[in-house]
């Protein structure tokens, strides 16, 4: 039978979550604003599929295996942390690039993005974090399969549609067209942001 409390309580603390700035908002962001809705979209494809892994991950108990093996956490915090560097370093070193226009076809470009998705959200420590400890304690210790896919549901759901907003609203017309303007600025702070994201998940 379905737990509806349950699904309830995940719903209620993974809107909170979920919905508070990260590197996955940066990334969505800046993604839209540069290049397109469709590659925007792509991206956030990418962050729902890691979403839902990680969602999965949690409810089995992602959090005592990483308390049972420390080591998996302390590597999958410095490879986090390593490629948040890389990736906010890449904004910073190529703020001065500028492009004639935006790319306004999806293209092969699409699955790029996807995978860029993919990655930013592996590596994030919020997501991280969040699954492993917040989602974790509001999941119930054990679920029958409506209720885990319920719960797989609710996070797709959520994620697709905040993350589909930001892109949208980042990738109109006079949004853009403002982003390009001040395209160096912005993109030498996203940068520092990730790369200052990426420095805190190694020092913690």
């Amino acid at each position: 039978m379905l737990d509806i409390h349950a699904v309830a309580v995940v719903l209620s603390v993974y809107v909170v979550g979920v919905v508070i700035p990260g590197p996955n908002f940066v990334a969505v962001a800046h993604k839209a604003a540069s290049t397109n809705t469709a590659d925007a979209l792509a991206m956030v494809a990418g962050i729902v599929v890691v979403n839902l892994f990680w969602a999965t991950c949690s409810i089995l108990g992602v959090g005592i295996v990483f308390a049972t093996f420390p080591w998996i956490a302390l590597a999958v915090k410095v490879a986090g942390a390593a490629y948040l560097i890389w990736f906010g370093g890449r904004l910073i070193v190529k703020a001065g690039s500028t492009s004639a226009a935006r790319v306004d076809e999806g293209g092969p470009t699409v699955w790029q993005s996807f995978r860029a998705g993919i990655a930013t959200n592996i590596a994030n420590p919020k997501s991280m974090a969040f699954f492993a400890a917040v989602f974790a304690a509001a999941a119930p210790a054990h679920v029958n399969p409506p209720t885990f896919l319920a719960m797989l549901a609710t996070v797709a759901a959520v994620s697709s549609s905040w993350y589909a907003l930001v892109a949208v609203f980042f990738a109109t017309p006079r949004v853009a067209a403002r982003y390009r303007h001040w395209k160096k600025g912005i993109d030498r702070v996203c940068g520092s942001v990730i790369v200052a994201l990426g420095i805190r998940q190694l020092v913690r």
